[in-house]
């Protein structure tokens, strides 16, 4: 981590353990690619961009509680409360009250006004998230796959959502307005005319 010598920590590696195998069954949309890669991508675009350990604990764990059976209690008992608060603002709430499935846009608003409100620590996870996710779409559509059919979304509400929730990531730390930029060149590269 940024403020740790070379090698991983007992901390990290925990985490990396229950990353690995809370997201053990799943694949990246559309592909056959292990999910790990993901969280994997994530704690690793926040270290090189400078971030502390909690901040890369977080970014590794960051789709645990929406995705699997892990709960915010588990980490926090295991990397304390500044991971579990990042955590927690990072999850979408994909269920209803009656166990139901949430429809995508009132998920994806309500994790924007969330967002909006949020610390700097949470922007920097949320930003990292949506450049590992825009490569992977830049990538994938080099290569001629079906990108845009994955998403429980259309294409322009999937491309509104990213928007959206740059605008709502502004920050003055010079190291959210670089994954910032970076996520807005690859935007800008998708909001073109379809070829």
């Amino acid at each position: 981590m940024a403020d740790h010598p070379p090698g991983l920590t007992l901390r990290f590696e925990r985490a990396l353990r229950l990353a690995a195998t809370g997201h053990r069954d799943q694949v990246r949309k559309g592909t056959g690619i292990p999910y790990i890669e993901h969280p994997v991508a994530v704690a690793f675009i926040l270290d090189r961009a400078g971030f502390d350990e909690d901040l890369v604990i977080a970014g590794l764990l960051h789709d645990l509680v929406e995705d699997t059976d892990v709960t915010l209690d588990q980490i926090r008992q295991e990397f304390g409360g500044a991971v579990a608060l990042i955590v927690g603002v990072c999850s979408e709430v994909k269920l209803d009250a009656e166990g139901n499935k949430r429809p995508w846009i009132d998920r994806k608003r309500d994790h924007l006004a969330e967002v909006i409100h949020a610390t700097d620590e949470v922007r920097a996870v949320v930003l990292a998230d949506k450049l590992h996710n825009l490569t992977c779409i830049r990538l994938d559509l080099l290569d001629g796959n079906p990108v845009w059919e994955t998403f429980n979304a259309g294409r322009d509400q999937v491309l509104w959502y990213y928007g959206a929730m740059l605008e709502a990531c502004r920050s003055e730390d010079a190291r959210l307005v670089g994954l910032r930029d970076q996520c807005s060149a690859l935007l800008a590269d998708f909001s073109a005319p379809e070829r």
